[in-house]
């Protein structure tokens, strides 16, 4: 897979990695690249479900900071993984991966670390630092999601269809018509069944729409990385039980915490095309937190790949940096 990450650092290798056991039976894995005296920062990736990769590291100054990339429950390299056809997510949620991430700062000896996420990884960092404002250095998110019903309704439920209808054909042909007035519990019945003549025409359908929708243009790329089916039924998995519980949060409840953390710098960084997780949501949050600089780049869709939200985001990292 081959992306233009022009905008970013070049790669490096970690000199430290392992796996967390966080109990309920779960591993999580982690690793520590750049300075090892360096400032901490912890990258939260997005989905839930799509696990890090090797280019997430790029987004830091490897002389300036001190890179934690974890790959939440059931996905990436952590174990047992949300693929397995009897998949168990009952410990899976927003409560666990909070938990997981507070363990690990803890193991690493971090007083403070930069939290930095974009998509599921912005909502995540808002829910970890409102739970624990005291650790948190500086906050830098992009493509803010917040799991309201107006975002997964635009998405999933058919809004987005108004600007992709021949790919929403392709992510509605698995579900029978008369069950298309709820996609995501439609989904969520095949992605659960057990049978993987069930869960993965299902998992590549979900996994699909989304790669072939968050790029302002189709990253061909991006599209077959997710069209692999062990990482496509992590990945559809684990979002739709997390869609299907709302994040476990009261409607709107990211947007209404930022008072526990309107004292941390912060930049949100927003394509302005982003079909994925729209403007409205990160518009929203910048209305409730004006202290937040608020940057929206108008040739850029969803994705950190995309050369104005990788440079964005590399010049806010380069400026807490100092």
């Amino acid at each position: 897979m081959t992306m233009n990450l022009d905008a970013l650092y070049p790669p490096i290798e970690p000199h430290e990695s392992g796996e967390l056991l966080v109990g309920d039976g779960h591993r999580m894995y982690w690793e520590v690249s750049g300075a090892p005296d360096g400032k901490p920062v912890v990258f939260l990736h997005g989905g839930p479900g799509s696990g890090t990769s090797a280019w997430q590291r790029r987004f830091f100054d490897p002389e300036s900071y001190r890179i934690v990339l974890l790959d939440q429950r059931g996905c990436g390299r952590s174990t047992p993984h949300a693929s397995a056809p009897d998949a168990d997510l009952r410990f899976v949620t927003t409560a666990h991966l909070i938990a997981d991430i507070e363990l690990l700062r803890k193991n690493l000896g971090i007083d403070r670390w930069q939290v930095f996420g974009g998509s599921w990884g912005s909502a995540l960092a808002l829910a970890y630092a409102q739970a624990h404002p005291e650790a948190v250095s500086e906050l830098v998110l992009r493509g803010i999601f917040t799991l309201r019903r107006e975002e997964l309704e635009w998405f999933y439920e058919g809004g987005a269809a108004a600007l992709f209808p021949d790919l929403w054909e392709e992510f509605i042909a698995p579900i029978p018509v008369l069950e298309r007035s709820r996609m995501i519990e439609a989904y969520h019945r095949r992605l659960f069944d057990p049978d993987p003549a069930v869960h993965e025409p299902a998992a590549l359908a979900w996994s699909r729409w989304e790669a072939s929708t968050v790029t302002l243009r189709p990253d061909a790329a991006q599209i077959e990385a997710m069209s692999d089916p062990q990482t496509a039924t992590a990945f559809a998995r684990i979002e739709n039980h997390f869609f299907v519980h709302r994040g476990w949060w009261t409607e709107g409840q990211l947007i209404a915490g930022v008072d526990r953390i309107r004292q941390i710098p912060a930049v949100i960084v927003q394509g302005r095309h982003d079909v994925c997780t729209p403007m409205m949501t990160a518009w929203d949050l910048h209305t409730a937190w004006p202290e937040a600089e608020f940057v929206v780049v108008d040739d850029a869709g969803h994705s950190a790949t995309e050369p104005g939200i990788q440079r964005a985001l590399r010049e806010a990292t380069d400026r807490f940096a100092r």
